[in-house]
């Protein structure tokens, strides 16, 4: 039995329309206009993430305090990053437990987008790093709502069968995400308030396609356990011992994505300080657009490959590998040319990974009732990445020997989630 299906008691009436919709595991394909609404979701979530990342705040840093510019780019990455990991497993199981008549996820997706939108603005506006920490965590509890809700509609609404492509057209909207934030960055000429205005803009237009055509059965109360305070707190921590595959998902999604974010996270600086690039902006919208496209075609055909094939672990290994090769040119070829080719490298990795990876991870979810929290437990492995990786690479570059040493971490730390995929033992 797929370890993601509901106990009998829970699938009766589990029919189409039936009291137990909304619990189901899905046998029917979702439709093209499903599939588009929730890449557009990606989309704008990751533009509202990576644009200020990748280019806002460090600009913003660099107008209140051009030397500690590094510095406060990791306090205000790591403080959002810390509200994600706690914000990302609660809505997921608050919407586990929503008995809107919009659906279990949709209320999250437009709540989360409106209080993003409105962090973002009031970001845009922050002189002082105070501010810029306690807006930017508002971003995160916002966006992190929105993601947990839409990344739990995947196992809802999509058959087995069927998510390796799903997975990599959502792949696709992430990467279009980030795209986009650094083409915002690009064409705002250095004005971070236009870019912070830019995402938020993108963010709120980008969930309207999946509100009006969300395909989100309602649950009904009667479906619920009763809530109890303890219990449901209790539930976050889900057992290794008891779940062993479901553990070892989640390490490895967490070292490669450790891995991912050391390349990137001071890609801005690395280009400014390293390279000596005339327009360190215009730099990371190239090197981003090169990557974004080979996580676009890599994404998109190794998703469905996996699908035909029946097989996730060897794809996972493959790319993990791949990721860790990126991080080794960088480190070792610190030129334009080195950066252009890691890159790539990075891109064609991480859209296989991004696709393959998360089809498996929707398999080994213990219950259908707890969809919505157990994703939001895979997406901290997405989320504490972006607190140890700003913590680690401040580390490297001003303590253990500068971006050298920072990229040849990334490398080892990729290379070791790709040997724990083979401890995975219910997924080929």
């Amino acid at each position: 039995m797929n370890r993601s299906e509901t106990p009998a008691p829970l699938e009766r009436g589990a029919g189409p329309g039936g009291p137990a919709a909304a619990l189901a595991e899905p046998t029917q394909r979702v439709t093209a206009r499903w599939v588009t609404g929730l890449v557009l979701v990606n989309v704008g979530i990751n533009a509202a993430f990576f644009g200020p990342i990748n280019v806002f705040i460090g600009q913003q840093a660099i107008s209140i305090d051009a030397p500690s510019k590094e510095a406060i780019l990791s306090l205000v990455t790591a403080c959002g990053a810390a509200v994600s990991l706690a914000a990302n497993p609660l809505f997921g199981a608050l919407s586990d437990r929503t008995t809107s008549r919009l659906g279990r996820r949709a209320p999250w997706v437009l709540a989360g987008a409106v209080l993003a939108a409105a962090a973002l603005l009031a970001m845009s506006v922050s002189a002082t790093v105070a501010l810029m920490v306690l807006f930017w965590c508002l971003v995160q509890l916002g966006a992190n709502a929105a993601y947990a809700a839409i990344t739990a509609a995947v196992p809802d609404r999509v058959p087995v069968l069927q998510r390796g492509g799903v997975g990599g057209l959502a792949a696709m909207g992430q990467t279009l995400g980030i795209l986009t934030g650094a083409v915002f960055g690009a064409v705002v000429s250095g004005n971070f308030m236009v870019g912070y205005w830019l995402c938020a803009a993108a963010l709120l237009l980008s969930v309207l396609p999946y509100l009006f055509h969300r395909n989100d059965p309602v649950l009904h109360k009667g479906m619920l356990r009763p809530f109890r305070v303890k219990e449901f707190f209790l539930g976050f921590w889900i057992s290794p011992r008891l779940h062993p595959d479901f553990a070892w998902a989640w390490l490895t999604r967490f070292l490669v994505n450790v891995g991912n974010q050391l390349t990137i996270v001071y890609l801005l600086f690395f280009l400014r300080d390293i390279i000596g690039h005339e327009d360190p902006a215009t730099g990371v919208l190239v090197l981003t657009g090169i990557y974004a496209v080979m996580v676009m075609v890599t994404a998109v055909l190794a998703g469905p490959w996996s699908d035909r094939v029946g097989r996730r672990k060897p794809f996972v290994i493959g790319s993990s590998a791949i990721i860790a090769m990126a991080g080794l040119i960088m480190a070792f070829f610190p030129v334009w040319p080195g950066a252009l080719a890691g890159a790539a490298v990075l891109g064609v990795g991480f859209g296989a990974y991004l696709a393959v990876d998360f089809a498996l991870l929707t398999q080994v979810l213990p219950q259908a009732l707890d969809r919505g929290k157990d994703m939001g437990v895979i997406n901290v492995a997405n989320s504490l990445p972006q607190v140890v990786a700003p913590a680690l690479a401040l580390l490297a570059v001003t303590r253990w020997g500068g971006y050298s040493t920072l990229f040849v971490m990334a490398a080892i730390i990729g290379l070791l989630g790709a040997v724990f995929v083979v401890k995975i033992k219910s997924v080929a």
